[in-house]
């Protein structure tokens, strides 16, 4: 009985506490929150013309503020030193969000129907979709699993000699 109720105030007190503190580490520059007032169409086109000056491909990642998946996947790269340099050295990253303030229905209509958040697409450095990744595949118990998502990412980045 004592082990049930103790086990019941930490996923009452502890457990919210601890996410709080997950979503407070992901409002930086480099990992900035999902905007419902920012232009998506706008930051994509942005994101093309630096991938094409850069080689890299583009990483719309979609999801919102009250997604705690999406803020799980956020703090992967922000715990995994190495694989958030991966990410950066091979992709321009938007973030779309999908929240009731802002749909972005005008963006998304042009992809595939998302199933659930976080999402991914991949476009290439002309903005073409190469792929459309559902994030429960590269998940691992109460996250993403890093090795799933670097094999992800490593796959779909622009093929350097």
């Amino acid at each position: 009985m004592r082990i049930a109720l103790t086990a019941i105030l930490v996923a009452l007190f502890v457990l919210p506490t601890v996410e709080a503190l997950n979503a407070q580490e992901l409002d930086s520059p480099t990992h900035p929150k999902f905007d419902p007032a920012r232009d998506a169409a706008k930051d994509i086109a942005a994101a093309v013309g630096e991938a094409k000056k850069l080689d890299k491909r583009v990483l719309l990642d979609v999801g919102g503020e009250w997604c705690i998946w999406c803020h799980r996947l956020d703090s992967l790269f922000i715990r995994n030193v190495d694989l958030d340099k991966y990410l950066n050295d091979h992709y321009v990253v938007v973030k779309v969000n999908y929240s009731k303030e802002n749909k972005n229905e005008s963006v998304l209509s042009q992809y595939p129907k998302v199933a659930g958040y976080p999402h991914l697409f991949v476009l290439d450095a002309d903005g073409k979709l190469i792929q459309s990744q559902n994030t429960g595949d590269l998940e691992e118990g109460k996250g993403h699993s890093k090795e799933k998502v670097l094999a992800f990412l490593k796959k779909w980045a622009v093929a350097r000699k």
